[in-house]
């Protein structure tokens, strides 16, 4: 995750194009989809569902990853320093670990959410209001920068063999300490809470319902919810559990620093990254309600590219009948005294001539 680790390999070049390629198609599926995501919800004032709240909020961390993390982690395969000065150094790690812990949180809040209002329905409205959706949420943001503020201080610029360099500055002991806790709480706490909340929740729904019997459209509903705040959850975990494996093996197995280590390194970043830009992709795959949402904020845009194409046309037009009424305007001052005077004649004479020239103008 930093640039001590991809610095390791300074002596390989491909990944100098490779990588930062890579990097900017997560950065440009992220943004747009995380974007369309957040526009589909605000637009359509789906954010009075608590759901869609912790949606919304994961969306909020994924696009802050994508935005203030992946430019500049791009950029250590492609410079042989770090260029962005001290405050970025320890700005950039910082809100890495924010938006991981907040993306984390938010996945573990929302199974708990999605696991009361299956099995408690009734008893569970009082408690699952969007004042309190909104209370966790601050909850979650919290935590996150209590868990992230360490890291502000974990990292620092310096030079290292004429070269500026981000690197880690805290002893080995600390690090590992660290580390460790930052896997515990950014990773094992939340998947146990995935995991039992979603097998007691798919527990239920799948005991509760007679095959035999038609499923009430509220059960469907909750049931696809479900489906695809499980699939995001799966695919968080699968996506950062590399990331974390290569630092536990960095600190307690064996993980020498070659080749081989160095491109397992590498793809354990680009997937890490990979997730914030994977879940706009899971909701239009599985609900039909983000599909037409993204289908009508696709519509919106085109319509208003028309309209601001109409809209330069006739500004176009109106310009060029200005310059033609007064390139008449010119000939018609420069024609003879004769000429002239027919200009000057009869109020009926000019306003024909008046006529005449908006007439020609405007054929």
């Amino acid at each position: 995750m930093n640039a001590s680790l991809a610095g390791s390999g300074a002596g390989w070049q491909p990944e100098s194009v490779i990588i930062p390629l890579v990097y900017l198609i997560i950065f440009l599926v992220g943004t747009v989809g995380n974007s369309l995501v957040l526009a589909v919800l605000l637009r359509n004032g789906q954010v009075k569902n608590t759901t869609n709240l912790f949606i919304l909020n994961l969306g909020v961390a994924d696009l802050c990853f994508i935005l203030f993390c992946v430019p500049f982690q791009a950029t250590i395969y492609t410079l042989e320093g770090w260029v962005f000065g001290p405050f970025m150094c320890k700005a950039v790690h910082f809100f890495i670990y924010l938006t991981m812990y907040a993306s984390s949180f938010t996945l573990a809040t929302v199974s708990l959410d999605r696991y009361l209002a299956i099995r408690y329905p009734l008893h569970s409205r009082e408690l699952r209001t969007p004042r309190n959706a909104l209370l966790a949420i601050c909850l979650i943001w919290g935590l996150s920068f209590i868990f992230s503020g360490p890291y502000l201080s974990y990292y620092q610029e310096f030079q290292l063999a004429n070269l500026t360099v981000c690197h880690p500055i805290w002893e080995i002991s600390q690090r590992k300490i660290m580390d460790i806790c930052t896997f515990i709480f950014s990773y094992i706490i939340p998947v146990l809470i995935l995991s039992l909340t979603y097998v007691r929740t798919i527990r239920y729904l799948w005991r509760s319902v007679d095959p035999l019997q038609d499923m009430s459209e509220s059960k469907k509903a909750k049931r696809k919810v479900t489906r695809m705040i499980i699939i995001v959850a799966v695919l968080f975990c699968l996506c950062w559990l590399p990331h974390h494996l290569v630092i536990l093996c960095v600190w307690f197995g064996y993980f020498p620093l070659n080749h081989s280590t160095y491109v397992l390194r590498i793809l354990s970043h680009v997937i890490s990254y990979a997730n914030s830009c994977v879940n706009p992709i899971v909701y239009a795959l599985v609900s039909k309600h983000f599909r037409k949402g993204f289908k009508k904020i696709f519509s919106c845009l085109l319509h208003q590219q028309a309209a601001h194409r109409v809209q330069a046309q006739a500004a176009n037009t109106v310009s060029t009948l200005e310059a033609e009424l007064s390139e008449v305007t010119q000939l018609s001052a420069a024609l003879p005294g004769r000429s002239a005077a027919r200009c000057r004649g009869p109020e009926g004479q000019q306003q024909g001539a008046d006529g005449s020239s908006v007439t020609f103008t405007g054929s």
